[in-house]
């Protein structure tokens, strides 16, 4: 690792402190600044040989400085950090021509990885054409997991690599799609979506290249292909995975050429297409039966993005919520809210079907609650889950009085030695803990309000049963 100097600007006095240290544990020199004059102020004083930024800042906008700045200073490096974990956020960094964009809360090991690889490479990145932070995009998530999908795609965005986007049904693979199209160069040409799984295989090659008259029974006129309708913008293959292996073929020359012929045509055609394709199946696996090409797995899969399930990323679920109820509100429907225990009960789910699901959802909520708060007890009536019922509690009591039993053979003077009482609550507390801390994603805030104890409290007994939440350095 190469030291070097380091402007860190930030107006959190403990992030600077705490950052600060890290680094000059690892070697590099550090000067801070709390704002943006205070940032000019150093840097008239010199120039540092990497700069960390946040976005919101008392007097003005980190991202729109740190642009000047990579005009000005195009060997000088600078991270982008922010509390604003939206795509809107990652993508104006990258376009911002930053070298990388951290969302806080972030892990000390990872800035002080990025900072040394930043401090390597010290040299200019172009940047992007800019966006607007309030740009109407539709990912939403704050989760750790949604952030590395924005990461991604505001690095790609601004070239035309072709993506395979894989997830479930229903995470939102159109989204991305539809996002690194808007957010790239062919944004002013067509987005055209084609759903391999919803079209006769015997037709899908007519679909895809288009036919000319008298190609086959039926042709009575000659119809572009998707290729040609998307020509100057983006094609999304959705459903790639069920592709059949003739039309792959072919699929996989166009690739490889940039050209294509229409069915029952002899002119080429130049394919000025981006290509995103998205699957719900793994690919790898229908690689291994013969059902996909290898080649063409490689020629589709040049840069991945994986979609989180929803119950991956329960953090986000309020949020997105709200989000639809928005959405379903500015189609006519009556506006709702959530109360907190309707969130709770929401986060609990574990959403079979994704995004989708929880849109629907609140769709049917929003248009079938009686009351301008909608209630937990309304969702679980919705989702068909009732409250506790007596078979829950005889199955807790079972469990109960299995364990006393069990005790009452291996160890019958715990019946007689006072420590019975105490021996179970332990029992049941590190489960209890563990449970709650997955179901709230490592969230001790609403792991500790859903037990009703005090956060301290439960840092307490984490400490006293040795449970990690999250094995990782300190939050920022």
């Amino acid at each position: 690792m190469t030291p070097g100097e380091v402007l860190l600007v930030d107006d959190d006095n403990a992030v600077r402190t705490v950052v600060a240290q890290a680094l000059r544990r690892a070697g590099h020199r550090v000067r801070t600044a709390a704002n943006l004059a205070e940032l000019d102020r150093e840097l008239r004083l010199g120039t540092p040989d990497l700069l960390i930024t946040d976005v919101v800042l008392p007097d003005g906008d980190g991202i729109e400085r740190a642009m000047r700045l990579v005009a000005e200073r195009p060997d000088m490096p600078v991270i982008v950090l922010s509390a604003r974990n939206t795509l809107a956020t990652a993508v104006r960094a990258n376009e911002a021509g930053a070298y990388d964009y951290l969302p806080k809360p972030f892990d000390l090991d990872t800035l002080g990885r990025t900072v040394a690889r930043a401090l390597a490479r010290r040299g200019p990145v172009e940047p992007r054409p800019d966006v607007d932070d309030d740009h109407a995009l539709p990912l939403i998530g704050r989760s750790p997991a949604m952030q590395e999908v924005y990461r991604v795609i505001a690095r790609l965005v601004s070239n035309g690599l072709t993506v395979l986007v894989s997830g479930e049904s229903g995470t939102g693979k159109e989204l991305v799609a539809r996002a690194i199209h808007d957010l790239g160069p062919r944004r002013h040409g067509p987005f055209v979506a084609i759903n391999m799984a919803a079209i006769p295989r015997e037709l899908i090659e007519a679909e895809l290249f288009g036919h000319e008259r008298g190609a086959f029974t039926g042709a009575a006129q000659r119809n572009a292909g998707r290729f040609e309708q998307a020509a100057g913008g983006t094609l999304f293959l959705d459903e790639i995975g069920d592709m059949p292996i003739e039309a792959q073929t072919r699929l996989l020359r166009v690739l490889q050429q940039g050209e294509f012929t229409t069915v029952g045509g002899s002119r080429t055609i130049r394919a000025d297409v981006r290509i995103v394709a998205a699957t719900n199946r793994d690919l790898r696996q229908a690689v291994a039966r013969g059902a996909f090409r290898e080649d063409l797995y490689y020629r589709l899969n040049v840069v991945p993005v994986v979609l989180p399930a929803l119950r991956e990323r329960r953090q986000d679920v309020g949020a997105l919520a709200r989000h639809f109820l928005d959405r379903a509100a500015e189609s006519g429907l009556p506006r709702k809210m959530l109360d907190d225990d309707a969130v709770d009960v929401l986060e609990a789910h574990d959403w079979p079907g994704n995004v989708r699901e929880l849109e629907n959802l609140m769709r049917r909520l929003a248009a079938l609650s009686r009351d301008d708060q909608i209630s937990a007890g309304e969702i679980r009536e919705m989702l068909g889950e009732p409250a506790a019922t007596p078979a829950q509690v005889v199955a807790i009591d079972d469990a109960v009085r299995a364990y006393i039993d069990r005790l009452a053979r291996t160890e019958p003077k715990v019946l007689e030695d006072g420590t019975l009482y105490d021996r179970l609550i332990a029992e049941v507390e590190r489960p209890l803990i563990e449970a709650m801390l997955a179901r709230f994603g490592g969230n001790q805030l609403r792991a500790a309000r859903a037990m009703g104890l005090n956060r301290n409290t439960l840092r307490k007994r984490l400490d006293m049963l040795g449970i990690d939440p999250a094995p990782r350095s300190p939050d920022l």
